[in-house]
C-alpha cells in the first residue's frame, strides 16, 4: 500500500500548534509504525500553501511551505485554524482550490478555527462540526446552515473531521490514526506524546465564563447583582422577585427575556463559576464548597457541573487546582 498523503495547509496568521500538532502525531504514528516492520498505510505528510515559502504564524514562527500544485492525490486534508481562521486563509484562489480539491480527498479535517475557512468555501453546509469554544457562536452566526457543536473536543461527521481549538487538534488527529490503524497504535501514539487518546469531558470544562449582559430593565439588573454578591444565598425565584418588587410570574417571563435565559439557570451558572474557582484555589472539601455555593449538596452540586462543564468537581478540581 502506498503512503497516504496528508496536506496540512498553510497560510500567514495561522495558528502554528494547529499545524504542528496533528503534524507530529503523523510523524509519531511512522516512527511506531516502523519500528512494528509495518510499511502499509504511513503518512507522507506535506505543508502546503497558496504561494510557497515561508509561511508566518500568528506567534511569528516560520513554518516552510511547498506549493499546492503538484503535490499528486491527497488522503486528507487539513486546515488549522487562525486569529479568526480567515485572513489569507480565505483568499479566493485559497477558496477555490479547496473547492476543487476537498472533492477528491478522502477525509477532511479543520482545526479550531480552520472550520471558517472550510465553510467559506461551503464545504461544511449541513454538517455537525466542532470549533474553538470561544468562536462557536460566531461560527453559527455566520452560517445558519452549519450544525455547530460547542462543547465537542472533535467532531466526525461523515469524511469530514472538526475539532476544538489549538491541542485539540492533536486529539482529532489521534482519532484519524485510530480510525485508520486501530486503537492499539492510536494508543502507543497518545503514551509517546503524553496525551490521552481520548480526554475527559467536552471543552465546556475549559471555557472562561460566560457572562450574560446586564439587563435593560432596573429590577431584572438588580436581581442580576443580587445573585452576583452572593450566589449561595437562597435565590429561588420567588424570593428574587420578592426582593424586586414584581410577581414571580411577571419576574420569569421578563427575566428570561432580558437575560436570554430562566432565573433558575441563571442562579446555577453562576453558583457553577464560583463553585470553579473555589475548586481551582481553595482546599476546602466538595461538601462544604457545595454549601456555601447554595446548592446544598455535593450531589446537587455534581449534577449542575456535568450540565455546564461536562465533567464532575472532583475531576474538575484534579485538573484545574492551582496547588496540590
Amino acid at each position: 500500500m502506498t503512503d497516504r498523503t496528508v496536506a496540512l495547509l498553510a497560510y500567514d496568521e495561522l495558528q502554528p500548534l494547529d499545524l504542528v500538532g496533528p503534524h507530529e502525531v503523523f510523524a509519531t504514528a511512522n516512527q511506531l509504525l516502523d519500528s512494528e516492520g509495518r510499511r502499509d498505510g504511513r503518512y507522507r505528510t506535506v505543508v502546503v500553501a497558496r504561494v510557497p515559502g515561508v509561511i508566518r504564524a500568528q506567534s511569528g514562527l516560520g513554518i516552510v511551505a511547498e506549493s499546492w500544485t503538484g503535490i499528486g492525490p491527497i488522503d486528507t486534508l487539513v486546515i488549522p485554524g487562525g486569529l479568526i481562521g480567515r485572513t489569507e486563509g480565505s483568499h479566493p484562489d485559497t477558496i477555490a482550490w479547496l473547492r476543487a480539491t476537498v472533492p477528491t480527498v478522502r477525509r477532511l479535517a479543520c482545526v479550531c478555527t480552520g472550520s471558517f475557512i472550510a465553510a467559506d468555501a461551503g464545504l461544511l453546509e449541513g454538517r455537525r462540526v466542532a470549533t474553538h469554544w470561544a468562536r462557536a457562536g460566531r461560527l453559527a452566526r455566520e452560517f445558519p446552515g452549519i450544525d455547530v457543536d460547542p462543547d465537542a473536543i472533535y467532531v466526525r461527521d461523515g469524511n469530514v473531521w472538526t475539532s476544538a481549538g489549538v491541542t485539540a487538534g492533536i486529539d482529532l488527529s489521534l482519532a484519524l490514526v485510530e480510525d485508520d490503524h486501530g486503537a492499539e497504535i492510536a494508543q502507543l501514539v497518545a503514551r509517546w506524546l503524553v496525551m490521552f487518546l481520548r480526554r475527559p469531558g467536552g471543552q465546556s470544562q475549559y471555557a472562561a465564563p460566560v457572562w450574560s449582559k446586564a439587563a435593560e430593565r432596573a429590577p431584572i439588573r438588580a436581581a442580576q447583582a443580587a445573585v452576583a454578591a452572593d450566589p449561595g444565598a437562597d435565590h429561588c425565584v420567588s424570593a428574587l422577585a420578592e426582593g424586586v418588587g414584581m410577581s414571580v410570574r411577571s419576574f420569569q417571563r421578563v427575566f428570561t427575556a432580558e437575560v436570554g435565559e430562566p432565573p433558575a439557570r441563571y442562579v446555577e451558572r453562576r453558583r457553577v463559576e464560583l463553585a470553579r474557582r473555589l475548586l481551582e484555589t481553595e482546599r476546602e472539601g466538595v461538601e462544604s464548597i457545595a454549601r456555601r455555593c447554595g446548592f446544598g449538596t455535593a450531589e446537587t452540586m455534581r449534577r449542575a457541573f456535568l450540565r455546564h462543564v461536562g465533567v464532575t468537581p472532583d475531576h474538575y478540581r484534579k485538573r484545574f487546582a492551582l496547588s496540590p
